[in-house]
């Protein structure tokens, strides 16, 4: 009987054993599934680097992954069209220089920006109503471009210091600048695309190009708001439309 009762008593601790360890590695498994899942969940949320788009204070790359994107054009042809509430559908909502989106506007060009492109030339457009478009932007990336000249390190650049200026005052604010060696591939992106080479037909290329290329990186999914068909100007009939939505006395676009 004392024998037996040894033998039931190992055999139960045995079997204990054996569910403990069935257990626990169940559990481990579950558990590394978890935080592997999880890891998956992070690792997706962080968008990978683009290069070429360099963070004006910590020089680091922009990570910006969008899978639909709004961009909208500056132009008159938006004036009426009652597209802001599809526009501010996108994930990401992309536009250009100075282009506003206060008081009436909102309606046909909508209310949120993720992206802003700016042109060197429209700095001080855009600092004169900093309040707007820069104050109320804490969750706007902004994307400088500019000749080599401007964007010196050395004390030289003026569109570099008035950046770094800019953010030391709102240091919240995400800014970016256009490397020079993104600038090059660019140039030669557009000699691919047109046959002519920038610099000897001495031309620049439009914050539109840059702004295209940008979201071309940036997006899965595109939807331009504002741009004319290519021979709208040449059509007999055409009518008049403003060269900006938010100057609707300015120049006409065909002018």
């Amino acid at each position: 009987h004392h024998g037996v009762a040894v033998f039931l008593a190992v055999t139960t601790c045995t079997c204990l054993m054996f569910i403990y360890s069935v257990g626990y590695s169940l559990s481990t498994t579950a558990v590394n599934g978890i935080s592997k899942a999880a890891e998956a969940t992070r690792a997706a949320r962080v968008p990978p680097p683009l290069h070429g788009y360099i963070s004006i204070i910590e020089h680091k790359p922009l990570k910006m992954h969008c899978r639909s994107c709004a961009l909208v054009t500056s132009s008159g042809h938006l004036i009426g069209s009652g597209r802001g509430r599809q526009i501010d559908g996108a994930e990401c909502v992309i536009r250009m220089n100075d282009a506003p989106v206060a008081h009436s506007y909102g309606p046909d060009v909508g209310r949120r920006t993720s992206l802003r492109v700016i042109a060197h030339s429209s700095m001080q457009r855009v600092l004169r109503r900093s309040h707007e478009l820069l104050n109320s932007s804490q969750d706007t990336v902004f994307i400088f471009w500019g000749p080599s000249s401007y964007m010196q390190r050395d004390g030289k650049g003026l569109l570099y210091n008035n950046l770094r200026l800019t953010s030391q005052v709102l240091p919240k604010l995400k800014v970016y600048i256009i490397s020079w060696q993104k600038m090059l591939q660019l140039d030669e992106l557009f000699k691919r695309e047109t046959g002519k080479d920038r610099r000897i037909t001495n031309s620049w290329l439009s914050t539109g190009w840059f702004t295209m290329t940008i979201a071309l990186e940036l997006c899965d999914r595109i939807n331009v708001y504002g741009m004319a068909p290519p021979d709208f100007c040449w059509e007999s009939q055409h009518p008049s439309v403003p060269y900006h939505y938010y100057e609707p006395t300015g120049p006409d676009e065909c002018a």
